[in-house]
């Protein structure tokens, strides 16, 4: 699927300030999942830099430093034309060892995926939550330790017993409140799958990005799900939000350990007591080649 998306993020303050260096994650990921065939950054005020970086996870960070001048107003606006490439989620083969959860990782691939296996609170990483560990043994059961099984029933389960609701702003709760409460936000729902995963010994991530959406309604968001590390899968992607395995309708932006670290936009201001207040735009439009129909304002 080919996709042009238009993501403008507009910040007021109530009274002029000096912005801090701001980071910026807006830039679709180009891989064997998707390809990137045009991206353009416009930022009002101009920056005095901007510069491209890669995260310690390979994500690209933009890095906005600002002249010391009082502004009332940041404009961010990212358009890139993105193409979408896996048509099926399930066209891989997983290495023999790794067909029974828990699974028997080598020393070296372990210790490579320990952010992504250690337990997370509120942005943090430490222990696995015991309510999450409670729901991974109950599938672990119900699935016979079959991880690709298993990864189903964990998504179908929040998506057939959670009842979702948008939250614009703020961290993802905890997966114990998550799952005790039968309720979330999609980046609630992939902290709790994410625990999930982890605490059966899956690797997994959080992902921010785009999803293609509803075509009988104009709302788009920001969108978050799960990538789980299937050993000769690689990173293989499930939306419990929607129910799915990601294939061609999910447009990645990040992939970092916590979502702690996939914030669209990060920064601060220099000028005490200012107060802000922030609006968004997205526009998403998909065709197959050339052709292309609105999907969203």
């Amino acid at each position: 699927m080919h996709y042009q998306i238009t993501h403008r993020i507009v910040y007021n303050y109530d009274r002029p300030v000096i912005l801090a260096p701001h980071s910026i994650q807006l830039r679709p990921r180009c891989d064997v999942t998707q390809k990137l065939h045009q991206y353009q950054l416009k930022l009002d005020p101009v920056p005095q830099q901007l510069f491209e970086t890669l995260d310690l996870g390979g994500n690209l960070v933009s890095r906005a430093i600002f002249k010391p001048e009082g502004v009332t107003q940041l404009v961010i606006q990212a358009t890139s034309q993105v193409e979408t490439l896996r048509s099926n989620p399930f066209d891989y083969l997983l290495e023999p060892w790794a067909l029974l959860l828990p699974l028997n990782y080598p020393i070296l691939l372990h210790q490579q995926l320990q952010p992504y296996l250690s337990g997370q609170f509120a942005g943090g990483i430490g222990a696995i939550d015991p309510v999450a560990s409670q729901l991974a043994q109950t599938l672990w059961m119900q699935t016979a330790g079959s991880p690709i099984e298993f990864l189903s029933a964990l998504n179908q389960t929040i998506y057939q017993n959670c009842q979702y609701g948008l939250r614009e702003t703020g961290q993802p709760y905890p997966a114990g409140i998550t799952w005790s409460e039968k309720s979330g936000s999609c980046r609630d729902y992939t902290v709790l799958f994410m625990e999930v995963c982890r605490a059966a010994g899956l690797a997994s991530r959080f992902v921010s990005g785009y999803q293609e959406g509803d075509r009988d309604s104009n709302d788009r968001h920001l969108h978050a799900w799960a990538e789980v590390y299937l050993p000769g899968a690689g990173w293989r992607g499930y939306d419990p939000t929607h129910g799915l395995a990601v294939a061609d309708r999910h447009i990645a932006l990040v992939a970092p350990a916590t979502a702690a670290d996939s914030a669209p936009v990060s920064g601060a201001i220099k000028t005490a007591g200012a107060q802000s207040q922030m609006q968004y735009e997205l526009k998403i439009q998909a065709g197959a080649g050339d052709s292309s129909e609105t999907l969203g304002n």
